[in-house]
């Protein structure tokens, strides 16, 4: 049964674990916290991959080891028991003999999946599993979908007027084209670029809309930069192929030019698109992608109903006739509002 104060310092590992976003991938976001007769002695997070692990930089922030024998370690997600780019963090905590250890959720990933709470228990430990377990469960919903579905999570994203259109008729002219949303929203998406790995435009929005796919208006790393060009139409002064950041552009046409962060993958017609390119990405260990749009992307992974989670602005302004929004009828999870930009979030139940 979990306690109020158990509830007290799984909420700070939480904390700590979302200073990760955006740099632990591909592994979790993790936070750990040891407590001493009702004092935090010891507080990490992991950074980055490859770099240590929360318990690890918990452990070693310690000033006074020996009060480890009588403290508690929390942390968010099952402590790891395989060794891989970094030692195995339940034979730490053993080694450490640290006596008693409170985990938000078990680790579903099948190099863990349980093997680390057993070996604490064979040892002796006090292991207690479950505290705020949804929560923990939700920090880590990319890396959980990634190896349970064999394939990156999946956010949808796009901006609809008032009246319902992500575009105007383009071969018209139209006062109010420029933006659907307003600055504040567009800055977040520059935010969200820093914490997803990959970003996904099809080729009419790619050509209509030469988007950019960096981060301009937030600190932190670009995304890979994922595309589809089925013709091999694409125009060589594209800003989606300026070699400036890694890019994948799925073709049927391979270019006659070199390119250094750009690869091009060619399209096989025997696999639906939208699984192929969950393939490759899988393939290349990229845990989350946002499927930006246009139209004919986002109803491809609509209608056959692969998607996880979805990110709608709504802006104020009206068209009165374009390219209507995707046909979406999910139930609205959450709304959040930047002046008058509405967001809001949906959740594939």
């Amino acid at each position: 049964m979990e306690t109020s104060v158990d509830i007290k310092y799984m909420h700070r590992c939480l904390q700590l674990a979302k200073l990760g976003r955006g740099t632990a991938q591909p592994n979790p976001m993790v936070g750990s916290v040891i407590v001493h007769d009702g004092k935090i002695i010891g507080e990490g997070y992991h950074h980055q991959c490859g770099e240590a692990h929360a318990e690890v930089n918990a452990i070693n922030s310690v000033e006074d080891k020996s009060l480890l024998e009588r403290s508690t370690i929390y942390v968010n997600l099952e402590p790891c028991a395989h060794v891989g780019r970094t030692p195995a963090c339940s034979t730490l905590i053993i080694n450490s003999k640290i006596p008693c250890v409170v985990i938000g959720c078990v680790d579903s990933f099948d190099k863990v999946a349980g093997q680390g709470i057993a070996m604490m228990k064979a040892a002796g430990i006090d292991v207690r599993v479950g505290v705020l377990e949804k929560e923990s469960l939700d920090i880590n919903r990319r890396f959980f979908t990634f190896h349970q579905k064999k394939r990156p999570y999946i956010i949808l994203k796009w901006a609809e007027t008032k009246d319902g259109f992500i575009d105007y008729d383009r071969t018209q002219e139209h006062p109010e084209a420029a933006w659907i949303t307003n600055e504040i929203s567009r800055s977040y998406v520059h935010k969200w670029r820093t914490e997803e790995p990959a970003f996904l435009v099809g080729t009419q929005t790619a050509i209509k809309d030469n988007p950019q796919l960096n981060v301009r208006a937030w600190a932190g790393n670009a995304p890979l930069r994922v595309s589809v060009d089925r013709k091999g139409i694409f125009p060589e002064n594209l800003n989606l192929l300026d070699d400036s950041q890694k890019t994948i552009i799925f073709t049927s046409k391979l270019p006659s030019r070199t390119y250094q962060n750009t690869n091009f993958i060619l399209i096989d017609d025997k696999i639906e698109l939208e699984n192929q390119i969950l393939n490759e990405l899988y393939k290349m260990e990229v845990q989350s992608i946002v499927i930006e749009g246009g139209q004919i992307v986002l109803d491809g992974f609509i209608s056959k109903n692969i998607w996880d989670e979805a990110r709608v602005f709504v802006g104020s302004k009206q068209f009165g006739s374009g390219i209507k929004a995707p046909d979406f009828r999910a139930r609205v999870n959450s709304i959040y509002h930047f002046d008058d930009t509405e967001l809001r979030i949906y959740f594939n139940q």
